[in-house]
């Protein structure tokens, strides 16, 4: 009689416990990655390196970094009114619960900006761009005033800008229109 055949790989495998397997060397570093240690200097340059910390900002880059988020700061309203006008022009000129509150949400929001001005800029302000985060806050007062500007295009889009003789004056009639169109579903 022959002896048994072997027991599979796996089932061996499967028996004993795994080796232990180093943390960092569980997988295989993909193409093209060198570790950390490759890169790393020597010991004398790493102490070296360890020892000088990173330069503080001077005051004037302080300043120019300050301006440039300021500038983005002021530009941002800016950037809304694309998505404002898209949403303006989906609502309708209907007097619906819809509209309206999108029309007072557009005008709410650049008069707040305006009034909130220099708490907006405040973080951002010092000394040496005073005169520079001038115009900064000319540019935002005008983004937020091209934004207040589409809300009066709205308001005017649905008919609540009076903007006839007759809105104003009492003996003035409205004028009629010379036909209408009505839809009758059949």
């Amino acid at each position: 009689m022959a002896p048994p055949p072997p027991p599979p790989q796996w089932v061996l495998d499967l028996a004993s416990t795994p080796p232990s397997k180093p943390k960092s060397g569980a997988y295989a570093d993909p193409p093209g990655y060198t570790t950390p240690t490759a890169l790393q200097p020597s010991r004398s340059n790493k102490s070296k390196s360890a020892a000088t910390p990173r330069k503080q900002p001077s005051p004037a880059e302080m300043d120019t970094l300050k301006l440039k988020k300021a500038w983005e700061l002021a530009l941002a309203p800016a950037k809304q009114l694309p998505m404002n006008a898209i949403g303006m022009y989906m609502t309708g000129n209907s007097l619906q619960i819809f509209s309206i509150m999108m029309v007072f949400m557009l005008f709410k929001g650049p008069v707040q900006a305006v009034l909130n001005i220099n708490n907006t800029f405040a973080r951002l302000e010092t000394e040496g761009n005073k005169g520079d985060m001038m115009l900064v806050k000319a540019a935002f007062v005008g983004c937020n005033l091209l934004a207040l500007a589409l809300g009066v295009w709205k308001v005017n889009g649905m008919g609540l800008l009076p903007t006839t003789r007759s809105d104003w004056l009492a003996w003035e009639t409205a004028r009629e229109p010379i036909e209408r169109a009505y839809f009758v579903p059949s």
